[in-house]
């Protein structure tokens, strides 16, 4: 074996990953260690039973949080950030938010610090997790949501406060905007070079995997200049950039009688408001989703509950240089240390994580065992209350069903 390496990536984006790689990893906090303790076991049991022993992780864990202020007096030191930015991909369970300490989120901060500017959740339903949908086979999307502007950009000023009546003034008498007296102001930026590098990214993903289309999801209807701007600008980076590739619904309807030719990815848009609606009624006309900050949000949380909950949605924070692989749920602090609650979401990041990597015989594997483990009825508390006939494991003993049925598969 090989000395242990960090991956690298070139100016175009390629990257190059060591059969022996280090992965930095973040425990978190609440919950964190529990899943993270299932989660890493599942990860090497897959790597060794595909690769036996040609491929390895070698884990390097990073401070932040409340374990890394307990060690360093920092949330966020940004030696852990540096690290990431070396190491080019990691893995983090969920981040508490310290509360009065001028941070108003560390998952928000990493995203922002590390410009990994497109979260991408894919939402696939897993045979035998209970779902409220009849047909929830039928949900197979992927929400690209952009990650560093919006209302998440912080900008923003309390009811009352100094600034808030600053600004109140000069947008009155400068802008002649009517507000309220003694508003609090939220600032929303939405530019062109941030939306369209994540329209880019979600065309190509939905290029290198499959998907057929990718719908635009705004409130442009209202607000014209931020959300109907997005709108307009993702349909020119499609044009612009993947001209030879798309094609509009619009196009599709007027030039092709509603059938779009081979190899084009349709590019559309909806309503968000309109889009929630569709998404339960037909789930099978959306794949790739590209979507503001907020619309984002809300979007892939109410994809997950259609699938099962956030217990079983992965999720990842994607930039040009450095990638971060997530739990999507929080930090569950009642639950902390009582090896219980569900590690699936943090277990699905890590074989995002791989198939990013160029190692997606692992992540299938892994795919495949967490599936026949919940067939089989062998589930933690959230899933055995839900599932007629089921068994309640801890958080650790479904680590190792699932490791089971890795080991099972390679011997099929």
């Amino acid at each position: 074996m090989k000395t242990a390496a960090n991956i690298t990536i070139d100016q175009n984006g390629k990257l190059s990953v060591p059969d022996h790689v280090i992965i930095p990893f973040i425990e978190g906090d609440g919950i964190g260690p529990d899943i993270w303790h299932a989660t890493r076991l599942v990860l090497d049991s897959a790597v060794e039973c595909t690769f036996r022993g040609e491929r390895k992780i070698e884990w390097k864990e990073l401070d932040a949080g409340e374990k890394g202020y307990e060690k360093t007096g920092k949330w966020l030191p940004e030696e852990s950030l540096e690290a990431i930015r070396q190491h080019v991909v990691a893995i983090k369970g969920p981040l508490t938010t310290p509360v009065g300490k001028g941070i108003r989120s560390l998952n928000v901060a990493i995203r922002q610090v590390l410009d990994l500017y497109a979260c991408v959740r894919p939402v696939k339903y897993i045979s035998g997790v209970p779902s409220p949908m009849k047909r929830p086979e039928n949900i197979n999307m992927v929400i690209f949501r952009e990650n560093t502007e919006d209302l998440y950009a912080g900008i923003e000023w309390q009811a009352g406060s100094p600034e808030a009546e600053k600004l109140a003034a000069f947008l009155r008498d400068e802008m002649d905007a009517s507000l309220p007296e003694g508003a609090g102001i939220g600032i929303k930026p939405i530019s062109a070079k941030n939306t369209k590098r994540l329209m880019a990214s979600a065309i190509v993903y939905a290029r290198d995997n499959g998907y057929p289309s990718v719908t635009i999801m705004h409130k442009g209807n209202i607000m014209k200049f931020t959300e109907g701007a997005f709108a307009a600008w993702g349909y020119e980076a499609a044009r612009e950039q993947f001209g030879d590739l798309t094609i509009t619904e619009s196009e599709v309807y007027e030039k092709h009688n509603g059938k779009a030719p081979e190899g084009k990815i349709v590019i559309k848009d909806r309503i968000a408001d309109m889009l929630f609606q569709q998404v339960l009624l037909r789930p099978e006309e959306f794949g790739v989703i590209a979507t503001p900050n907020l619309n984002g949000d809300y979007i892939s949380d109410a994809l997950a509950a259609q699938i099962g909950g956030l217990g079983m949605a992965p999720g990842a924070n994607i930039g040009d240089q450095c990638a971060v692989f997530e739990a999507t749920h929080g930090t569950a602090p009642k639950y902390a240390g009582l090896d219980k609650v569900n590690p699936s979401s943090l277990i699905l990041s890590g074989a995002m994580m791989l198939d990013y990597m160029g190692w997606d015989k692992a992540a299938e594997l892994i795919r495949q065992s967490l599936e026949k483990t919940v067939k089989s009825g062998l589930v933690t508390y959230d899933l055995a209350r839900q599932i007629d006939n089921s068994s309640t494991l801890s958080c650790s003993d479904f680590g190792k069903a699932i490791v089971d049925n890795i080991s099972n598969c390679r011997q099929e």
